[in-house]
């Protein structure tokens, strides 16, 4: 799972690291850059929900195995786009897979860690992301530059489909063992044709409104006077409304073609419902919800822009900038990833609150580090600054994550997580990369950057908030 979470980041994050030549090639503004970072980002936070309600009624393996296909591959379409509207639907796409596959793989991982354990099992799987975040930069900077922006996206999308294929043999607890990678590749190829004629149809809503968003955006782009971008945004709009709709309409579907009586499929349908509204009302989520949209606000923002503000800030090409720094970034991230975790179930054992005072603690002290990060000229400075950062702006991973699935029940981890996911990601990173980029284009990049360690600290002081509602929380769930 660590290493599929690692995939994950690599190929959310390698669009980043070809930021420079995109704009040069498909001749793009900031804020449009900023719009490829964020439209997985949207697609991603509006499916998770529903796609983390399939892994809860069905099978956790098959939409992680779902995911991780259909990420992988429109990542490597990218590869063969000629305009920006094409780019930014591969992105969205890749959001689909990614919404499938977050909530379902760390309820899956709930499942196997009990109570103290939970929030390092978790804090591992976070290293995945703290080493994809930057391998994917690294990786399609290097590529770029040898290979061309096209390659990198093939290169990073391909290793993918096998992880998927590995991703159908885990095992889920209480649930049937897997089958064997023989039967699970005859099953595939035999339902394929049925297969494809149901997902045509089920898929009909998001194939028109993609034509038809094509269309009405070709047609804009030929009208003058218009304001620049509206042709995309309605694409976006399209695309996004018909990946909803479809994504939605698989839920009845899934209901129906659960293995137990569709009578007690429906109840656990029903009884889904019931716990969310229930989980609405938790006061500890409130405030994780809230301070964790600021606080992946800060973290994307960061991410997107990072390699775009070293080259024109400090002239440092994205290749040269994981030789030189890479291995800190890596650093500061897995170590900070394992520290948060270990050290909020330690905390766990002595105090209700351990979990979430780690959580917010790393960006309240990472918020001055990572502005000082922004503002210093001198780079005999930049690695100590870089690694502090990525420290402790790793801290949250495992924890923030193990307190939400210590308040809600365990019927819906992956349903709440979900929830979790369209919130904080609509909310907090799927504005950043387009905020900046609007920012940047008026008063330069490196004052619109100092915008995320603030938005940073007030997360973390308002996550810092639930320190007075968690104890309640989590003892009404153990009731």
């Amino acid at each position: 799972m660590t290493l599929i979470n690692l995939l994950n980041y690599t190929d959310r994050n390698v669009v980043f690291a070809l930021f420079e030549p995109i704009k040069r090639e498909l001749v793009l503004s900031d804020q449009q850059l900023g719009w490829l970072g964020s439209a997985y980002v949207i697609v991603l936070s509006l499916a998770a929900l529903p796609l983390g309600v399939l892994g809860d009624l069905k099978s956790r393996r098959a939409v992680i195995a779902f995911g991780v296909g259909l990420w992988s591959a429109f990542t490597a379409l990218g590869a063969t786009v000629s305009r920006f509207w094409q780019l930014l639907m591969c992105r969205s796409l890749v959001g689909v897979g990614e919404a499938g596959y977050g909530p379902a793989a760390q309820a899956l991982l709930a499942e196997f860690f009990q109570g103290k354990r939970r929030a390092f099992a978790l804090g591992i799987y976070s290293v995945g992301m703290a080493f994809g975040g930057v391998l994917g930069i690294w990786l399609g900077g290097v590529l770029a530059g040898r290979y061309g922006w096209r390659a990198a996206f093939v290169a990073l999308g391909v290793p993918g489909f096998l992880f998927a294929l590995l991703a159908s043999r885990l095992r889920e607890p209480r649930r049937r063992p897997p089958p064997t990678i023989r039967a699970t590749v005859e099953s595939w190829y035999a339902r394929g044709r049925v297969g494809a004629r149901e997902g045509l149809r089920l898929g009909t809503p998001l194939i028109w409104l993609t034509l038809a968003g094509a269309a009405l955006s070709g047609v804009l782009d030929l009208i003058e006077g218009l304001p620049r971008g509206l042709d995309t945004a309605l694409f976006a709009a399209c695309v996004s409304i018909g990946i909803v709709w479809t994504v939605l309409r698989l839920v009845p579907v899934a209901v129906r073609g659960t293995t137990e009586a569709s009578e007690v499929a429906a109840t656990a349908f029903g009884d889904f419902l019931q716990a969310a509204g229930t989980v609405l009302r938790t006061p500890t989520l409130i405030w994780m919800f809230v301070g964790g949209a600021l606080v992946t606000f800060a973290v994307n923002g960061l991410i997107a822009w990072a390699p775009s503000f070293l080259e024109r800030t400090h002239g440092l090409p994205v290749a040269a900038v994981g030789r030189e720094f890479g291995v800190w970034g890596l650093a500061g991230g897995a170590l900070g990833g394992l520290f948060g975790g270990r050290t909020g179930d330690w905390l766990l054992t002595r105090w209700s609150g351990g979990r979430v005072v780690v959580s917010g603690a790393g960006f309240v002290l990472g918020g001055p580090v990572c502005a000082a990060l922004l503002l210093i000229d001198e780079l005999r400075l930049f690695v100590p600054l870089l690694f502090g950062t990525f420290f402790l702006y790793s801290w949250y991973n495992g924890p923030l994550s193990a307190v939400i699935l210590d308040v809600v029940p365990a019927a819906v981890r992956a349903s709440v997580l979900g929830a979790y996911v369209l919130f904080s990601h609509l909310a907090g990173d799927a504005i950043a990369p387009p905020l900046i980029g609007y920012l940047s284009d008026r008063f330069g990049l490196r004052p619109a950057m100092l915008l995320l360690p603030t938005a940073g600290a007030v997360g973390g002081l308002l996550i810092l908030i639930a320190l007075t509602t968690v104890g309640r929380d989590m003892a009404r769930v153990r009731v």
